[in-house]
């Protein structure tokens, strides 16, 4: 699942223009829920909608560092809200999410990073990976991807963590980003995903390709532009 401002979005190809002024404060993320039944779904929907939530409750003016901690501080009640969904239905235990996330706030970008879902930038014909995924296969040194996770939202995960990092100067015109779900680059290399982007191509061409491929999982992309 995949959230742009406040728009969920699932089983849909959605595009839209936002202005980054000082005054404006969105998220862009996605989200790939694990867990049998709708459960995955659950997850990712209440993660995505309570980020949502939260980057529009935040006050005005925070500093750099307090803005890291109160996203900490979020990661904490989100896993708090995931557990107890799962506790009062037996049919939502165990479920969880990855998050893959771009917050701008206050004239900066932020990445943040919890799962094995993934940001790349594109840039002048360079396709570079910016977030590292947690999964087991990253533990042990293999760089080929791993299903096997080793940070994720709910899940029982009791030691959740985000990656943070703020790419602000690396967010220049021309410039391409990208979120995705494992579904695509456990069917598309980094050098397949390229040659796709390289063609011009957008978000719905990289999935394309993807299930073309096999498309063994679901596959989520959100492309962002910078003009």
């Amino acid at each position: 699942m995949i959230l742009v401002g406040e728009r969920l979005i699932r089983n849909e190809i959605y595009h839209t223009t936002i202005d980054d002024n000082k005054q404006t404060r969105f998220a862009i993320a996605l989200a790939d829920g694990m867990g049998g039944h709708n459960a995955g779904e659950v997850a990712s929907e209440t993660t995505l909608s309570n980020l949502s939530f939260f980057l529009s409750d935040l006050p005005d003016n925070l500093t750099p560092e307090g803005l890291i901690e109160i996203i900490l501080n979020w990661l904490e009640s989100i896993n708090k809200i995931i557990e107890s969904k799962g506790l009062a239905d037996p049919s939502l235990s165990s479920m969880g999410t990855t998050l893959v996330a771009i917050i701008y706030y206050g004239g900066r970008y932020l990445w943040i990073n919890c799962g094995d879902s993934r940001l790349y930038r594109y840039y002048n014909g360079e396709l570079r990976q910016l977030t590292v995924d947690h999964s087991l296969n990253t533990l042990i040194g293999e760089k080929k991807h791993s299903n096997v996770l080793t940070n994720c939202i709910g899940a029982g995960c009791k030691t959740s963590y985000l990656d943070i990092t703020d790419f602000t100067d690396s967010v220049k015109e021309g410039g391409r980003f990208f979120l995705c779900s494992d579904g695509l680059n456990d069917m598309l290399t980094d050098e397949e995903m390229k040659a796709v982007l390289d063609k011009g191509c957008d978000a719905d061409a990289l999935c394309r390709a993807a299930i073309c491929e096999g498309g063994f999982d679901n596959v989520s992309v959100c492309m962002i532009d910078i003009e």
